[in-house]
């Protein structure tokens, strides 16, 4: 089964063109238009072994903020719609990453509910801004956009950090080791990885 999707998604704040193959090697080719996402991105596709493809473009002369949301959006529906039925899929998995002080923990259910909780961020971290273009603020609004739009349930934990930069790609880290697994075929699992039959 080919576990594919190509999106593209165009109103007056954003165009975004994504491509990604759930059953890649972690190749990436990122052009968000804003810096510090082209490397939450890069980070992303390389440690869930998702080939990722993003050109976007968008108004980002007045905030970076419809730009990143579009795209988390259509990496949601792009994940939901590369995942087909889900059948064969590992469905649950966690992973809990360091990068320096900072440390992260998210947790996946590829479930078809959405739904997101994102705690531990530290007092403050909102409003840091991340390379020049980028606000804390965004790393959950990314997190949220793309829960809701691939219909899994993602709990995502700060654990501890001090550097707004390492906080940011340790989330980011961590979403992409847990959606590694969970996405990953069980060769144990015969059909859907639910007792209703559907996710």
């Amino acid at each position: 089964m080919v576990r594919t999707a190509t999106i593209v998604r165009e109103t007056s704040e954003s165009k975004v063109e994504l491509s990604l193959n759930l059953d890649g090697t972690g190749k990436t080719d990122i052009d968000t238009s804003v810096p510090f996402y082209n490397h939450m991105m890069t980070a992303l596709g390389k440690h869930s072994l998702i080939d990722l493809k993003i050109k976007a473009t968008g108004d980002t002369d007045i905030d970076a903020h419809h730009t990143v949301e579009d795209i988390a959006i259509v990496f949601g529906e792009a994940l939901k719609q590369a995942l087909g039925d889900k059948r064969g899929i590992r469905r649950f998995a966690d992973a809990t990453v360091p990068l320096d002080e900072a440390l992260a923990k998210a947790v996946v259910d590829i479930s078809g509910r959405p739904y997101c909780v994102c705690t531990g961020e530290p007092e403050g971290f909102e409003y840091c801004m991340i390379g020049g273009h980028f606000t804390g603020s965004l790393v959950r609004h990314v997190m949220e956009s793309i829960a809701m739009h691939a219909g899994i349930c993602l709990h995502l934990h700060v654990i501890s950090g001090r550097d707004p930069h390492h906080i940011a790609e340790a989330e980011f880290k961590a979403l992409a080791r847990a959606l590694r697994f969970a996405i990953e075929p069980d060769p144990r699992v015969d059909g859907i990885p639910s007792t209703k039959g559907a996710l």
